[in-house]
């Protein structure tokens, strides 16, 4: 078989997919997109948000060639699938029909913003069509398609942090220490996922904006299979709990990774029994030991108040390492930091951060990880991504634009037709959808991606480029922008109108 895991790649979909394109309108053409319906968690403040991960569903999924094996497969599968183990409807036909005639390559066309492209609610991030015999089957891969939520979400929200932390950064932290701030969040996700594959895509996603990462099959994943060897992500020496416990002593934990990593930059928990003790009787003996080797100790606390451990921690290391007071007039503290991973959110960052500095330390003197609260607490319906039809061609040659209006759920209307996405010069360059007949003259950032099998030619742009459209899109776009164009509007509206009449009238059910 030539799906992942032992899968007919006829079975990555929704089992009432395979249902579909037997009532189906016989039709020359059908298009559908892609589009987020709401900002991160509902922002009212903040409508940025990141569009990344289909490179991996398209080289992953989409791209693998079917063969007569995954249909007999499949047809085994659905032949007791059906209520009752009856035999489940599934478009036999056409399966063995594009793997004779199309290398076995599904025949959908894509077109996609690209790969951490910076979007806002009802922006086409993908243009998803179909022809002739195959109409039925344009959206028969919108599940998996759809998948690309998961490192959407993730790296918005790391970039959502970035933000947060940036603008305490810029009150409190020299230019000089500026350099730091891509280490200030930390993926500590890695057991908070449920697969390895999650692990390796939600970590990449974080990896966009910051560099720290414990996630390893991430930062593999995106040095050298997404940017030529390059490395992006790092990491330091750390203890965890079993470390400090099974030593006699505290003491004597601290003091033997200090032989080892001393030097250089490594990270302790402190609250394995008592973390104001830790404080007051080892953390002297590491100062003495760190100012003379140079290295850095980072003080990690993992349970009690979070806002109140970190500040014990600064407050502590202040009194036995020292600080410095930087230009903007917060003290740096020497050879020593605190980071806070226990439970970490958006919310408590900022709370954390704004202690930190009204407690007159600089932001540099403290990171975050965050775990399950980064790769694991997330989903579809926090930036609510959907796929819908949107346009169709008859056997006749009529095209009807179609959109998706429920009375009882305003929050789910979709755009009609054929769309195209230009970026508006009077937003920064912000991208904004048109209809694709009333498009500006510039390029369309809707890229083709993937024509009925692999685009002759067509690369995917290193991580590294990705990153810079990333920092560049999100720094230069505003908070909240107009993503649709007034045409396109009035547009959705006639065809609303219109269609709402037949409702009115009775014909639509008629």
């Amino acid at each position: 078989m030539s799906g992942p895991f032992g899968l007919p790649l006829a079975l990555l979909t929704d089992s009432y997919k395979a249902s579909h394109a037997a009532v189906f309108p016989s039709a020359l053409s059908a298009t559908a997109y892609a589009e987020f319906r709401q900002p991160f968690n509902n922002d009212p403040s903040d409508h940025r948000m990141v569009f990344y991960g289909l490179q991996y569903i398209i080289t992953t999924y989409v791209s693998r060639v079917w063969t007569d094996t995954d249909v007999d497969t499949a047809k085994a599968f659905f032949s007791t699938h059906n209520a009752g183990h009856s035999a489940f409807p599934f478009p036999e036909t056409l399966f063995r029909k594009f793997v004779r005639e199309n290398n076995g390559h599904f025949p959908i066309r894509i077109y996609a913003m690209r790969e951490g492209s910076v979007v806002y609610p009802h922006t086409p991030v993908m243009q998803i069509s179909a022809r002739d015999e195959y109409a039925g089957l344009v959206t028969y891969l919108e599940s998996v398609l759809l998948m690309t939520w998961y490192p959407s979400a993730v790296a918005t929200l790391s970039r959502k942090a970035h933000t947060r932390i940036k603008e305490r950064y810029s009150q409190s932290v020299d230019d000089s220490a500026m350099w730091t701030l891509e280490s200030r969040m930390h993926d500590f996700g890695f057991r908070a996922c449920t697969c390895v594959e999650q692990s390796m895509l939600g970590g990449a996603a974080h990896l966009l904006t910051f560099a720290g990462s414990d996630t390893m099959s991430a930062a593999y994943y995106v040095q050298h299979v997404l940017n030529g060897g390059r490395p992006v992500a790092t990491s330091v020496p750390a203890t965890e709990h079993s470390v400090m416990t099974a030593y006699q002593s505290e003491r004597q934990a601290v003091m033997r990774v200090l032989d080892e990593y001393g030097k250089g930059v490594v990270a302790c928990v402190l609250d394995s029994y008592d973390y104001a003790r830790a404080l007051r009787d080892v953390l002297p003996i590491v100062a003495e030991r760190q100012v003379r080797d140079g290295g850095v100790f980072v003080i990690r606390p993992d349970s009690g108040d979070q806002v109140e451990a970190v500040l014990m921690g600064l407050q502590a290391a202040d009194k036995v390492f020292g600080s410095t007071l930087n230009s903007k007039g917060y003290k740096v503290i020497r050879n020593a930091s605190v980071i806070q991973g226990d439970g970490v959110t958006l919310d408590s960052l900022e709370r954390i951060l704004d202690a930190v500095l009204n407690a007159g330390f600089s932001a540099e003197c403290v990171g975050f990880g965050m775990g399950g609260g980064l790769l694991q607490k997330l989903d579809r319906d926090m930036m609510g991504m959907a796929v819908k039809l949107s346009s169709i061609t008859y056997e006749d040659g009529q095209t009807r634009d179609i959109m998706k209006f429920p009375k009882q759920g305003s929050s789910k209307v979709s755009l009609p037709g054929k769309f195209s996405v230009h970026a508006d010069a009077a937003q920064n360059g912000a991208p904004v959808a048109y209809r694709a007949s009333h498009a500006p003259s510039d390029p369309d950032l809707l890229q083709l991606v993937y024509d009925c099998g692999p685009v002759p030619g067509h690369t995917w742009d290193s991580f590294d480029a990705v990153r810079a459209r990333l920092d560049d899109q999100w720094t230069r776009f505003p908070k909240i922008a107009r993503a649709v164009s007034d045409d396109l509007l009035d547009y959705q509206k006639l065809v609303h109108d219109r269609q709402e009449q037949r409702v009115n009238d009775g014909s639509a059910f008629a």
